[in-house]
């Protein structure tokens, strides 16, 4: 009886020390499979996984598309490593020379590959929605014909109007952002952005709030293509202001148009009433016409001091300007400016 015992336990552990030598052997092998080079990436490849995808599902696609010899053995080493349930979903770039390991290890870093978009200082809301609404990476969820006022509603804006509330800048976001999402980011920066330049302000500007000072600021984004100048511009319209004169800017027409404007701005078109004319009406258009950098929402709200109350374009192409104090050395700007123009055309 103590003999067949002793068999029994003898046998028992050569069967425990045959397993053991069986997993090790195949931690083993696993490990060779899973340090060799992918041999299809022979270029940077993005892969793609899916919301929702499992460890075997995931196996199962990199598998199918060449990136796993061994599916197995990558299976059975996230599971050795507690971390099966760690990969996450999103675009993964994966250069040559990459192992099966190192590929597992991208899955579960959440190293996705990040897109971008730029929004242009000086673009409407309707040039962002379309360049937003237009970027492959982006998830379109909101309707085509949705009016501003129900964006507003949507993005919880303070204003009923979302004109200009967005910053200009470069957005960085993995595939599957939402359009939404991504409109939120940007307001939220300008949010940031306005308080901190508005936080800044010198005293005695004749702006009473934040917002004004957003609308100033996009005016002075579309009066000039020089950064140089935008203190300058921003300065002859807080002395505008001052004085209760019009400001009389071509941009805030232009916008109040909209798709009506045909790219040349006539006389009709100034004397044509409406609430962005500013020919027409005192003060500031209701709304920001555009969006403004941050340069610009400084100029605002840091204008610089100068006792110009006008300026026109040179004519000459270079998005500068000729200012004046009085009118009547502003016609003579006019003058010069009407023929540059003129010579432009001609050729001269």
């Amino acid at each position: 009886m103590t003999q067949a015992r002793t068999w029994l336990l003898k046998a028992a552990a050569a069967t425990g020390v045959a397993a053991a030598l069986g997993w090790w052997g195949l931690v083993a092998l696993d490990a060779h499979r899973l340090a060799a080079p992918i041999a299809a990436i022979e270029a940077p490849t993005v892969i793609l996984i899916e919301p929702g995808s499992s460890l075997g599902a995931i196996a199962q696609q990199l598998a199918e598309a060449d990136l796993l010899e061994h599916p197995e053995s990558w299976i059975r080493e996230a599971r050795r490593r507690g971390i099966e349930t760690q990969l996450r979903a999103g675009e993964y770039e994966i250069g040559p020379g990459a192992t099966p390991t190192e590929l597992l290890d991208r899955l579960v870093s959440g190293e996705v590959v990040l897109h971008q978009l730029t929004l242009l200082e000086g673009w409407n809301l309707g040039q962002a929605r379309e360049a937003i609404r237009l970027h492959p990476a982006i998830a379109q969820t909101l309707p085509a014909g949705l009016s501003p006022v129900e964006l507003a509603r949507q993005l919880d804006l303070p204003v009923s109007h979302p004109e200009g509330m967005f910053f200009p800048d470069t957005y960085r976001f993995q595939r599957g952002t939402t359009d939404l999402a991504l409109l939120r980011q940007a307001a939220e920066r300008m949010t940031e952005q306005l308080a901190q330049a508005w936080g800044e302000r010198i005293d005695g500007l004749p702006i009473r709030t934040p917002y004004e000072a957003l609308v100033l600021a996009s005016i002075v984004e579309k009066e000039t293509g020089a950064a140089e100048e935008r203190g300058l511009i921003a300065g002859v319209f807080i002395n505008r202001l001052r004085r209760g004169m019009r400001l009389q800017t071509d941009p805030t027409v232009i916008y109040g148009l909209g798709a009506s404007f045909d790219g040349n701005l006539t006389r009709a078109h100034l004397n044509q009433d409406g609430p962005y004319n500013t020919y027409r009406r005192a003060g500031l258009p209701p709304t920001p016409i555009a969006l403004a950098g941050r340069e610009s929402l400084r100029a605002a709200t840091q204008p610089t001091p100068t006792p110009y109350l006008f300026f026109v374009a040179t004519g000459v192409g270079d998005g500068r300007h000729y200012f004046a104090e009085t009118l009547a050395e502003h016609n003579r700007n006019v003058a010069r400016h009407v023929a540059a123009v003129r010579g432009a055309r001609e050729g001269r």
